[in-house]
């Protein structure tokens, strides 16, 4: 998914408010893919992490989920994706990275496991894109797509980062206005400070045009997304 894509998407969805708590098979059905995506969340985070077996647990039990929602749904599509002409290619796909993913950290090969598991996000993503369904997870998505261009891009300037990191201040103020609905706020509202003091930061080494703060705010991005990801994203 490119970046035009998701701000495209995330901007359009941002000016909504996040889905109401729905009775019935809409709400359980998020609510299966969440209870899934809390154990991809922390195999990406053991994978950066460098534990194996950490890694291995999450992605078991993430196999494990995934593959009875799939059956359930080839069978009977929740509301909101019954209409979704890719609904079943979606499963499928998300079933076969999983499996390479656990492959390659059952083989050591942990950053690979973490690129390869990368495409879940994007693949998930989609599908609520498809069918109007939007989540936190989607706007810490779209604020996780800038952010690694912003650490890895190489700009020829401190200059040239000025509107990325305009547009990362906005989406970082997102991630605050649409939180998540479950876990504990106390704990959420300190992963994101955190989160929202490395965008500070950046700003901040930008507008000084210092070369090295700009060295270490832009590497000091990942660490406090990765955390609130892990718990909350």
């Amino acid at each position: 998914m490119s970046l035009r894509t998701t701000l495209i998407g995330a901007t359009a969805a941002l000016c909504l408010t996040l889905l109401p708590a729905l009775a019935g098979p809409y709400r359980d059905a998020e609510a299966r893919i969440a209870s899934a995506y809390a154990d991809y969340r922390t195999a990406l985070f053991q994978t950066n992490q460098k534990n194996q077996a950490a890694t291995d647990a999450a992605l078991a039990s993430f196999k494990t989920k995934w593959t009875t929602l799939a059956a359930d749904w080839k069978a009977a599509p929740p509301p909101q994706y019954v209409d979704d002409a890719k609904l079943g290619d979606t499963l499928a796909e998300i079933a076969r990275v999983a499996d390479e993913a656990a492959k390659l950290s059952a083989a050591g090969d942990l950053a690979k496991s973490h690129e390869v598991l990368e495409a879940i996000r994007d693949a998930l993503g989609a599908l609520r894109a498809r069918n109007g369904v939007v989540v936190f997870s989607d706007v810490m998505n779209a604020y996780h797509e800038l952010m690694e261009r912003v650490v890895d891009h190489k700009y020829d300037s401190p200059a040239d980062l000025t509107d990325d990191v305009a547009v990362l201040v906005y989406l970082v103020k997102e991630v605050g206005t649409k939180r998540p609905t479950g876990g504990d706020p106390a704990e959420f509202e300190k992963g994101f400070k955190a989160m929202e003091a490395s965008v500070a930061a950046l700003k901040a080494a930008v507008r000084s045009g210092d070369a090295a703060a700009i060295a270490a705010a832009r590497k000091g991005l990942k660490p406090p997304y990765s955390r609130l990801f892990a718990r909350f994203g």
